[in-house]
């Protein structure tokens, strides 16, 4: 394939939201949009990188090729047949890093959107959503984040192996339209924690049980999401990660117990330590924010998140 050098002058802008990934039972493979967005914007230029990140991740990240949405903007432009000589890149962070909100996967998604932007920028076509959820979960190797940043709200993830020897594995991702009345909220920790390093807490085998135990607390989170929130409390119950990584997040561990005592389908956001709230309560316990206040956590109360957003040409006016 030919590759088109893009002229400088073009820009591109996206928006992309959160998202929390496994909801309780659904390891790797439900995930959820949150209404925390990361903005980005990039323009190119004749030669040369210039990243400037502000908000979450500023001083902290790298800020050169190695940056997460860099790399998603050139595997973009490489899957459209396209090159920049230089780009300057803006990221306007606000999801938090390595808090199991999904970060990461939103830095690759609005890579790719910005990817998008200057495609249509330079008059080529754009990567269609199949292809964003492809790659955008190469980067991450699960689709569960990645999915429900691409198309926002509630999606349902999976992965097809490898055909043969040297073929990619297939990722594929579909939405969920989530029951209007249930309400969110994310109790975000001060403290982080590295998805690498918790996962490393699983077993590599389990149970017979365990799995029966998951399989059907998935099927029945997908009727509660959509259909059955009544249904939430039995439908979140998890046996294959949340207890198992809870030595490495106590606090986060002990609020989970805390507000599913209340009644709260409260779940390990991802790989933690930020924990999700799922309910039709108007809002939650005295205690649930006493002891958010007496060990760290911020609580916040969301909204589902937006599909990616991404489009050419000047940043337009909010």
């Amino acid at each position: 394939m030919s590759v088109q050098l893009l002229p400088a002058g073009l820009s591109a802008h996206a928006s992309v939201a959160a998202s929390s990934a496994n909801l309780g039972p659904g390891f790797d493979s439900l995930g959820l949009a949150l209404s925390r967005y990361d903005e980005i914007d990039a323009q190119t230029t004749d030669s040369g990188l210039s990243v400037t990140v502000e908000g979450e991740g500023a001083g902290q990240v790298p800020l050169g090729a190695d940056h997460l949405v860099v790399r998603a903007v050139q595997r973009g432009l490489g899957a459209c047949g396209l090159r920049a000589a230089g780009l300057n890149i803006l990221c306007r962070n606000v999801i938090p890093h390595s808090r199991g909100l999904g970060s990461s996967a939103a830095a690759v998604v609005g890579g790719l959107g910005i990817a998008n932007g200057l495609a249509v920028a330079a008059d080529c076509l754009p990567l269609g959503v199949p292809e964003l959820i492809q790659l955008s979960s190469e980067f991450e190797g699960h689709p569960d984040n990645a999915s429900a940043s691409v198309l926002g709200g509630a999606v349902v993830s999976w992965t097809t192996p490898p055909v043969a020897a040297g073929c990619p594995r297939v990722y594929r991702a579909v939405g969920l339209r989530l029951h209007p009345e249930i309400r969110l909220f994310a109790a975000i920790p001060s403290v982080r924690s590295s998805t690498a390093e918790t996962r490393v807490l699983l077993p590599a085998q389990v149970s017979h049980e365990d799995a029966r135990f998951n399989l059907s607390r998935s099927a029945l989170l997908v009727l509660a999401l959509t259909e059955r929130p009544d249904l939430l409390m039995a439908a979140t119950e998890d046996a294959l990660h949340q207890a198992q990584r809870a030595p490495a997040m106590p606090s986060s561990a002990e609020y989970l117990r805390l507000l599913r005592g209340c009644g709260i389908a409260a779940v390990m956001s991802g790989a933690g330590p930020s924990v999700l709230g799922l309910t039709t309560a108007a809002d939650i316990p005295a205690r649930a924010y006493e002891y958010a206040d007496e060990h760290g956590f911020a609580v916040e109360p969301l909204t589902v998140g937006h599909p990616l957003a991404w489009g050419a040409g000047p940043r337009p006016a909010h």
